[in-house]
């Protein structure tokens, strides 16, 4: 069967999603494809936070304020939960509220220094014992991951008219037209949006890019019983440690010596820890970082444990028990940038090394590299 569009997106995640958006703002004519039944790789995997503290000021700090406005847009005009409920980052150590009074007063970020007290107006969710401050962040906001991107495709199917093809691999571009193993399109333009898939599709690119892949493991609660909300997110001093928008504070290197002597086994695995709560009431609680192009099958109950039992240390929660232990996969670019925009070939643009920022990033990374159009 021959049929004609004016781009092909290949990948349903975040990036595919945003990009095929950005498209149909254009008036173009679309067709997204995606190999498996509906999207499940990291966009599916996630905290399902639009986090904004942790993006590093200037153009990238931009792209995630401009998720933020679009993902508000499109949960309004797609029914999406999304509940804006902001962020606190809990400072339990006097080196980590150095790093938030040097941070709250050198980016302009809207963010704000809380103490103890001011920190328990905000949540009722953390211990309060040891707590020295906390940095508070109104513009978070929490969305379900497992169901953002199929009620986005949907809605970008039924308002723009964009084609899906789930459960449609394509194996092989040959300009200008994409077959499938039931259909031959005929496009103008394709983009790559294969997240951590760097074997299917122009893999000598792929090995070639500043590129590997982080798997983290996760893990989700029962949901809380009589109502209980979490509130705002909640991070901990070691996720400073990890996000670039903390990078230019002095104070930074003594909590990465302490966490280094102290917690070796989380530096090991690269965790550290953040809570979110989904409309179902569920807590997601992760998450870990291993790197590399091999990812191992088996997960680590080594890892788990790490996780609950720092968790336990400043989370209050009515329930705990865990109903779901998972991974996800997302590429990660080694030369410190934020994303990967390359064109292997005319009339073909691969979109990827969002890193875990997918949520946050991919919309204003879509629309910076459709207006080159």
């Amino acid at each position: 069967m021959h049929q004609q569009a004016d781009i092909a997106v290949i990948g349903a995640g975040i990036v595919g999603l945003a990009t095929a958006y950005h498209l149909a703002l254009k008036g173009k004519k679309v067709v997204v494809f995606e190999r498996n039944p509906r999207a499940v790789g990291a966009s599916f995997r996630n905290f399902g936070l639009v986090w904004t503290l942790g993006q590093k000021p200037g153009q990238i700090y931009e792209r995630a304020m401009y998720g933020r406005a679009t993902w508000q847009q499109l949960a309004r005009e797609s029914g999406l939960p999304c509940e804006e409920n902001g962020s606190l980052l809990l400072a339990y150590h006097a080196d980590e509220v150095g790093v938030l009074e040097e941070f709250a007063g050198s980016t302009g970020i809207t963010c704000e220094v809380l103490t103890p007290d001011a920190a328990r107006g905000r949540s009722s969710a953390f211990r309060p014992e040891g707590l020295k401050a906390a940095l508070w962040s109104p513009l978070e906001m929490s969305l379900n991951p497992r169901e953002a991107c199929a009620r986005l495709a949907a809605w970008l199917e039924s308002k723009y008219g964009v084609t899906f093809r789930f459960g449609t691999p394509v194996n092989g571009i040959q300009l200008p037209h994409i077959e499938t193993k039931d259909e031959k399109w005929k496009v103008d333009h394709v983009y790559v949006c294969s997240g951590y898939d760097f074997e299917t599709l122009y893999p000598e690119v792929f090995a070639a890019a500043p590129l590997t892949r982080c798997k983290l493991q996760m893990l989700r609660t029962v949901p809380q019983p009589d109502g209980w909300k979490l509130g705002p997110a909640l991070v901990t001093g070691m996720s400073m440690l990890h996000y670039a928008s903390f990078a230019h504070c002095p104070g930074l290197a003594a909590v990465k010596k302490r966490v280094e002597e102290t917690l070796p086994e989380y530096v090991k695995y690269g965790i550290h820890l953040m809570v979110t709560q989904n409309g179902a009431g569920e807590l997601s609680l992760g998450d870990s970082h291993e790197y590399g192009w091999e990812v191992d099958p088996f997960d680590k109950e080594r890892i788990s444990e790490l996780i609950l039992q720092y968790i336990n240390t400043f989370l209050y929660a009515p329930v705990l028990d865990i109903q779901e232990r998972w991974h996800g996969i997302y590429p990660k670019l080694t030369n410190g940038g934020h994303d990967l925009v390359l064109h292997p070939e005319p009339g073909v643009t691969i979109v990827n090394g969002l890193g875990g920022a997918g949520m946050t990033l991919s919309f204003g990374l879509a629309r910076d590299v459709i207006s080159l159009l």
